[in-house]
């Protein structure tokens, strides 16, 4: 299974117990079938205090699944989607890996609620942000959001405790409107310059890729597409002001 195996194989720590080890108990028996992999060894590491690789993707794929599912059809062309998205993010062999995951749970009736108390209750903060951002990434995958997809994604947020604030922010950088670099740094147009420059530097610490070092240099890699998104928005209101 190489990387996506290495993953699973070094522990889904607290992902185990509750809703989502419930979801996965019907649906990684059948993968770790074809590997060499021990499952027990999954299931005994407990919680360390500290969100694994393996308990971040698997969370992960719950909510995509549930989130594909929202509008009542499941196209080839959003697994595709998906799987491009994997492809680009973590590489040709865990995509796939990970699709085989992504269509057993696509057959089944995901607890949004219940599995987001769970990420809220073990997962990290700036983790959970990065759950969103992926979210919304696969979600304009198919070059458009839909209502459902975005009121699904913003319920999820809130399951999971994400403010408001960080919410607006991460939105933005996905859907646009005249003032999307605003939100991203999340102050107002009518913000002075120094309060901006204190924003960007607020939000660059928040949604720096070391934020997430923990779960390994795919997921730090994948990370650092939301930092660029916030420098992005700061030096486009820099130039629209005509700060040097």
């Amino acid at each position: 299974m190489g990387k996506f195996g290495k993953w699973i194989g070094g522990g889904l720590g607290w992902a185990v117990g509750g809703p989502i080890g419930a979801i996965l108990g019907f649906v990684v028996g059948s993968i770790f079938d074809e590997s060499s992999i021990d499952i027990r060894t999954t299931t005994n590491t407990g919680y360390t205090g500290r969100t694994t690789a393996g308990s971040f993707i698997m969370s992960l794929l719950v909510l995509v699944a549930s989130v594909m599912k929202v509008d009542g059809k499941i196209l080839k062309s959003e697994l595709d989607y998906v799987k491009k998205f994997m492809v680009d993010n973590f590489g040709e062999p865990s995509a796939q890996d990970a699709i085989k995951i992504l269509r057993d749970l696509l057959k089944q009736n995901i607890p949004v609620n219940e599995v987001c108390r769970q990420i809220k209750n073990n997962m990290n903060y700036s983790a959970r942000l990065q759950l969103i951002h992926f979210l919304f990434g696969i979600a304009l995958a198919d070059s458009q959001i839909s209502a459902a997809e975005r009121q699904l994604i913003e319920q999820i947020s809130r399951g999971m405790g994400i403010n408001a604030e960080d919410f607006t922010s991460i939105q933005a950088m996905f859907v646009k409107d005249i003032n999307s670099d605003y939100k991203i740094l999340e102050i107002e147009p009518s913000a002075s310059n120094e309060e901006l420059k204190k924003a960007y530097r607020r939000m660059a610490m928040k949604y720096h890729p070391d934020k997430v070092s923990h779960l390994g240099e795919d997921f730090q890699k994948a990370a650092k597409e939301k930092f660029q998104k916030v420098t992005r928005a700061y030096n486009d209101i820099k130039k629209e002001r005509n700060i040097s």
